[in-house]
């Protein structure tokens, strides 16, 4: 009888005793492959070699080293681990036995082996050995397909979030590489600051990276905005600044609308929503939309409103010429404590000569 794949199985002889192995040899050679070894270190090193052998016949009475310590053997070593063991043994003691099914042998068969049992044994080990290689085989295309359908959807949840950035990018020209520069700068900004005693435990690193992931989303809202307001080249009046900022509403609403469609309590657009919101609040109260302060803005927003701020002010827009990197960096240090949260705003100038890289490398063209 042939394996699953019409191969012929490979069985292990493993026997001190020359009658023993003719006539097991002779009852098996027409249906399967036969190997011999007539001790237990030769039989480790046929089972451990190129070719393992898919079903092993051990004798337990050998010199130098048992049968039980052969099967320890096979079973601690995990290239052997999964060949199935069948005793072969004289001994009928029940605690001989135990010991040897403990050791991980699949079944025993008494000596003088019955021809038919011997045949009817083998059959139904292979069979249960060969179901089992199917299901590891499935089971590890399965991981592996769940690894690649996994990243698969985490590269369309990025481009989904590069995609509706670059959206309200291409509604006000001057921003250029903006997203990509303020996505960097929250990212270093939490890498900064994961150790810190305030924000112990919340800032881990796939948080890290899903901040840095949902970034661009911050001014999703700004699709709403018109133009007129938008790239309006003067100061805005009141009233067009009451309208500009709603852009923070209309971005969590557009947020909140794509979240119904996932069927999860918590989704990957959460920080985003968070981002969008509160990224204008400021920590006296004194921001939009809510006017909230202090921790009770969320954490996304605060640590979103430096790199938006940073950002803004180095470059240039139809209404402002760009600051230098030092007079940005002078503007958010006085801004701590009143619109910035103290504790990033430290963090923030503690690596500002890497934001200043960061926007030089990211730098609009023509900037």
């Amino acid at each position: 009888m042939g394996t699953a794949n019409d191969k012929k199985a490979t069985i292990l002889i493993v026997d001190d005793s020359p009658d023993s192995i003719v006539l097991l040899s002779s009852l098996l050679k027409s249906l399967y492959r036969v190997k011999v070894a007539t001790a237990g270190d030769k039989a480790l090193l046929i089972a451990e070699g190129g070719e393992p052998p898919d079903l092993i016949l051990l004798d337990i009475m050998m010199p130098a080293m048992d049968g039980y310590e052969v099967c320890r053997r096979l079973k601690l070593n995990p290239k052997t681990a999964e060949i199935p063991v069948i005793f072969l043994t004289a001994k009928s003691d029940d605690m001989d036995e135990e010991r040897g099914f403990e050791l991980g042998a699949e079944d025993y068969i008494a000596k003088p082996p019955s021809p038919p049992i011997v045949m009817a044994r083998i059959r139904t080990h292979l069979r249960l050995k060969s179901v089992r290689d199917f299901l590891k085989d499935k089971n590890a295309y399965l991981e592996t397909e769940v690894v690649r359908r996994t990243r698969e959807i985490g590269m369309i949840q990025d481009v989904t979030m590069v995609a509706l950035g670059s959206l309200a990018e291409t509604r006000d020209n001057d921003t250029g590489n903006h997203i990509r520069r303020t996505q960097n700068y929250i990212k270093i900004i939490a890498e900064s600051l994961r150790d810190h005693p305030r924000f112990a435990g919340r800032l881990t690193g796939s948080t890290i990276e899903l901040l840095y992931k949902s970034a661009p989303l911050h001014d999703i809202g700004k699709v709403g905005i018109p133009d007129s307001i938008l790239k309006k080249p003067e100061k805005l009046e009141p009233e067009e600044f009451e309208i500009m900022k709603r852009h923070t509403i209309l971005g969590r609403d557009a947020i909140i609308a794509a979240e119904k469609c996932l069927d999860s309590p918590t989704s990957f657009l959460a920080l985003a929503r968070e981002i969008a919101w509160s990224h204008h609040e400021k920590w006296d109260g004194t921001g939009y939309p809510r006017g909230l302060s202090g921790d009770d803005i969320p954490l996304p927003g605060r640590l979103m409103a430096i790199p938006d701020v940073y950002d803004a002010l180095i470059s240039q827009r139809v209404y402002k010429k760009a600051f230098t990197h030092e007079a940005a960096v002078e503007i958010i240090e006085n801004g701590s404590g009143t619109q910035f949260d103290p504790d990033i705003a430290g963090a923030f100038l503690d690596m500002a000569d890497r934001f200043k890289d960061i926007a030089r490398n990211l730098r609009d063209f023509g900037g």
